[in-house]
């Protein structure tokens, strides 16, 4: 698996429990604070259906005695992407811009070394510390794409909510305050794994932290600067290679 399939992984798979098992009814109240655990938590999936735009911010522990990766993208609708993956336990990182129908990717030395085995120092060479850039329908850059395209977390948040009797009891926990918003927490099981969705009880109730513990893989996500516009800078031309100088022809996914 590439690093980015992994990084991919990651983010859906805490995004995959935030919107667990909820009611089909659709709860209207001004304080969600009196709302039921799964009204709760169905005010957020309609929340996070209607945002343009928003910050995630994940980290997970995959199991195999691996560092935690991490992920830390802004993304929106029309495709546009910036942020970073690291990979965790020194195997590298990735910045990745996307705007419009051009990508651009810049990988660290660690990632040449260990995501490229036997070609990673010639590959580095070639970039010299620049960007690669390549076209959005790439079908090399497919990962990468989708990973930065809300309508594709979207979809993919929408799979995993259909979990029927699989996410036992939704239990609702005590109003707290995280990451400086008072929230609701809502918690459930999951095939053996634990999550805990907090919902904002300020204003619009957007899921603005998820954690998944299980037998196999602890992750947190945050979500936070809903309908922010995503940083629209893009690296200079001077600074940037064709990733088809690098790859050259192949169609193996990067």
């Amino acid at each position: 698996m590439t690093g980015h399939r992994k990084a991919a992984r990651l983010a859906a798979g805490a995004a995959a429990v935030v919107l667990a098992a909820a009611s089909a009814t659709v709860a209207r109240a001004d304080d969600i604070g009196g709302l039921s655990a799964a009204q709760i938590v169905e005010r957020s999936r309609e929340a996070l259906a209607d945002a343009q735009s928003l910050r995630l911010r994940s980290t997970g522990d995959l199991g195999g005695g691996r560092d935690a990766m991490r992920v830390d993208l802004t993304l929106d609708r029309e495709g546009n992407c910036a942020g970073g993956v690291d990979l965790g336990n020194g195997e590298g990182s990735v910045r990745i811009v996307e705007r419009g129908d051009d990508v651009w990717l810049k990988p660290d030395e660690a990632f040449w070394e260990n995501q490229v085995p036997g070609g990673g120092t010639a590959f580095e060479a070639v970039v010299a510390g620049r960007w690669m850039k390549g076209a959005a329908t790439d079908p090399r850059l497919r990962t990468v794409t989708q990973a930065c395209d809300l309508d594709t977390f979207r979809d993919r948040v929408r799979d995993g909510t259909d979990l029927g009797e699989d996410a036992g009891t939704l239990v609702k926990e005590p109003e707290r305050r995280v990451d400086g918003v008072s929230v609701v927490p809502v918690s459930g099981t999951r095939d053996r794994e634990r999550f805990t969705v907090y919902v904002s009880a300020e204003g619009t109730p957007y899921p603005v932290r998820v954690t998944v513990a299980g037998p196999s893989e602890d992750v947190t996500a945050r979500l936070s600067d809903f309908d922010e516009p995503v940083p629209a800078d893009t690296p200079a031309a001077r600074d940037t290679v064709d990733i088809t100088a690098v790859l050259g022809r192949t169609t193996s996914p990067v």
